[in-house]
């Protein structure tokens, strides 16, 4: 195949067979395609169709119904256009609102957003914080169902985006998938945490049983994008002194982010 105008290399065919139907599953009514919808839209052979939705699902940009052999978009999807904005507002927005709340609260705090099965420290204050004990939290990954960041992401994502999330976790071999793959408790957690209006971690993670922690939603466009935590040593606090002092200072930082988030956009669009 020639190059197409203007381009250095041969065109990857295949890469764009796989966009094509990553558009075509975006656009359909239902919200998700059979193959059979999906050859017919985008004019490739079923065999072909199949083969690239294969790719994709393991991948994790889409994910397959057993019931009725049809394909819609995983949650993994959002990282391509999330991922695109996500230093421009974590370092422009966010990282001046956690040096506020670091000299209210004086305890260390993360900025995690989602990673697939994990919450990804995005950024953190405990390099600053006298009273942190751990410095390099930055990359790290941290379970979802057993820390009060993954707790509070959870409990205020959209119901599609929730089960998407514990669909993958489920699919593990570790303790969280065992959690996850507990209805009852998961459902309990959420129930608790929105009742609440934030989440916490009081020694569930066996790793870091020494450690609380509380956290809240950070809201963009009407969706969660991230999460807040104040990480503190249990017996320093207890877990509901720490909620009293510290849930209204988080309340406010997760505000402030999603307004400078609005005329962030109001400016951008303008």
């Amino acid at each position: 195949m020639r190059p197409s105008s203007g381009a250095s290399y041969v065109h990857v065919q295949g890469l764009s067979r796989g966009l094509a139907l990553l558009h075509a599953i975006n656009r359909a009514a239902k919200g998700w395609a059979t193959i059979a919808e999906l050859s017919a839209e985008t004019g490739l052979h079923r065999t072909t169709v199949r083969r690239l939705l294969e790719t994709l699902q393991v991948e994790g940009y889409v994910r397959r119904s057993p019931s009725d052999d049809s394909y819609r978009l995983n949650h993994k999807i959002r990282q391509l256009s999330d991922g695109f904005t996500d230093d421009e507002w974590i370092s422009e927005i966010a990282n001046p609102v956690l040096g506020e709340l670091l000299k209210k609260l004086v305890w260390p705090s993360d900025l995690c957003t989602l990673d697939g099965d994990c919450m990804l420290v995005r950024e953190t204050t405990h390099r600053f914080s006298p009273l942190s004990f751990h410095r390099a939290m930055i990359r790290q990954r941290m379970p979802v169902l057993f820390t009060s960041a993954g707790r509070a992401y959870l409990a205020f994502c959209k119901d599609e985006e929730r089960q998407q999330v514990l669909n993958l976790i489920r699919q593990g071999n570790d303790e969280q998938a065992a959690f996850a793959r507990n209805e009852k408790l998961v459902a309990n957690l959420i129930d608790k945490v929105r009742q609440q209006g934030y989440a916490t971690n009081d020694g569930e993670w066996s790793s870091q049983e020494k450690i609380s922690a509380l956290a809240v939603p950070i809201f963009g466009n009407d969706h969660v994008i991230g999460a807040i935590n104040v990480v503190f040593l249990r017996k320093a606090l207890s877990l509901q002194d720490a909620s009293q002092r510290f849930v209204p200072e988080l309340h406010n930082a997760a505000e402030k982010i999603r307004t400078a988030l609005e005329g962030h956009r109001s400016t951008v669009s303008d």
